[in-house]
């Protein structure tokens, strides 16, 4: 016989105090950007609204505020947020595509985007871009990672794998041109060109 499940107690009343402590709980346990803390502070605020029927918009104000105060202490930095998640996106094997979404979704303006993707990339190359693909790759185990005898089979759907990930096709069969895994690697690191 299984246990009834426990209901969820309702949310308190949202106080300046409260909000603060939610932050920073969330905060000690994640990177954020400032609109993603904004986006998290508010769906609680809004929940405890609903169940108080407090107005939403004084939530607002008191998140704005508290976001504002720790954008001047230097407790949120959307500038240093974008830049450490794009590169962890990028070591992953996100394609730039794919690390602008992540970042919009993170609630970063696009000014701070661009300037986070353009410091994976200084010389422009595309060696970040083909090294993020060697590193898709890697994690999927496709292309040298395969059995030799099914590689060539399985080419179109590699190919097709890096291309829902956001690489363009140039950069997809560069990566997947590698004759072996240490090849590949070594793309990865950027020790070699892929030429």
């Amino acid at each position: 016989m299984s246990e009834p499940r426990k209901t969820r107690k309702p949310p308190r009343r949202m106080t300046a105090e409260r909000l603060e402590n939610i932050a920073l709980h969330y905060l000690g346990r994640y990177a954020s950007s400032s609109g993603n803390l904004r986006r998290v502070l508010m769906r609680r605020v809004e929940r405890a609204a609903a169940v108080h029927g407090d107005d939403p918009a004084d939530g607002a104000r008191l998140v704005d505020v508290l976001i504002a105060r720790y954008q001047r202490s230097g407790l949120i930095d959307d500038r240093a947020y974008a830049t450490q998640k794009a590169a962890s996106l990028q070591r992953r094997g996100a394609s730039r595509f794919g690390i602008r979404g992540k970042l919009r979704q993170k609630g970063v303006e696009a000014d701070l985007i661009d300037d986070a993707v353009m410091i994976l990339d200084e010389g422009g190359s595309g060696a970040g871009e083909l090294a993020a693909a060697c590193a898709l790759i890697r994690r999927r185990r496709l292309g040298p990672y395969r059995a030799a005898s099914q590689r060539a089979a399985l080419r179109q759907k590699d190919l097709a794998t890096l291309a829902r990930a956001g690489f363009g096709l140039a950069v997809a069969r560069r990566a997947l041109a590698a004759p072996d895994r240490t090849t590949l690697e070594a793309w990865g690191r950027g020790e070699t060109d892929a030429d």
